[in-house]
């Protein structure tokens, strides 16, 4: 699936559309800055699959600092069986820049 704009993803927030967003940075990084999201960092996403399988046929946003991290989870999840997994382009560095 295509990836999110920042500026698509704000404005979807901004409308209070209920989104299904996931973070795929360290806990520190979260606890610095964060848009609300589920925080479940890259390393531990294998394990923690059996969260994300009520939305394996929704749409899943994932982010990061930068947009590399979510890529690698995107293309992970894809092959995990998930068909509309989104990367936030330009991380959430790029959404708070806004």
């Amino acid at each position: 699936m295509e990836d999110i704009t920042p500026e698509e993803l704000k404005k979807r927030v901004e409308q209070e559309e209920p989104l299904n967003i996931i973070d795929v940075r360290e806990e520190w990084e979260y606890e610095e800055k964060n848009i609300g999201a589920k925080l479940i960092p890259l390393g531990e996403l294998p394990r923690r699959l059996d969260e994300l399988e009520p939305f394996k046929d929704e749409e899943l946003i994932v982010h990061c600092r930068s947009g590399k991290r979510s890529d690698n989870a995107k293309k992970f999840l894809e092959k995990q069986g998930f068909k509309k997994v989104r990367n936030l382009l330009k991380g959430i560095e790029g959404y708070l820049k806004l």
